[in-house]
């Protein structure tokens, strides 16, 4: 349900998404390979939220509380495309597109179940291992952003070690 809700997404948004401008490719190039910069596209909602995946009121049938709601998210990435709530800092770019070196590397199904049961063990939104990953990746990007280094390796890295 939760690929199936992802790839759906991702097809959704695609439609009114848009590349990269110059200035945010130039800001990201250091860090992002230029293939993950050329398919990623953005999409900034004006007077509309994401709703909600369907599969939340079961979830909460089940018993899960504290579902983070996708309207109060600053951004989500569905794969390749990112949309957001608010215009793009490079911060927040810069952890979307983790997301999107996350997916390019585990696929929508295993991102999917790594992102539900981090949820779960982790005790929410902020426990998600794969969100601190992003957290701590853009920390480190925006004390000094001069300081250089592949968001792809770190991914890797972070995926090997965690599994």
């Amino acid at each position: 349900m939760v690929a199936d809700y992802i790839s759906g997404s991702c097809k959704k948004y695609s439609t009114n998404a848009v590349p990269l401008t110059q200035e945010q490719r130039a800001a990201m190039q250091p860090f992002f390979p230029s293939e993950i910069l050329d398919q990623t596209k953005l999409l900034v909602l004006k007077d509309k939220r994401i709703d909600d995946p369907g599969f939340y009121t079961m979830a909460r049938m089940m018993g899960f509380k504290d579902l983070p709601s996708f309207s109060d998210l600053a951004a989500v990435t569905f794969v390749d495309v990112i949309v957001s709530h608010e215009e793009f800092t490079d911060a927040l770019l810069f952890h979307e597109l983790v997301h999107v070196v996350q997916y390019a590397q585990l696929g929508v199904k295993e991102f999917g179940a790594r992102y539900v049961s981090g949820f779960v063990s982790g005790g929410g939104y902020e426990g998600i291992p794969l969100e601190k990953n992003a957290f701590e990746l853009e920390a480190r990007f925006s004390a000094d952003k001069t300081k250089t280094f592949s968001v792809t390796d770190e991914v890797k890295h972070f995926i090997s070690s965690s599994h």
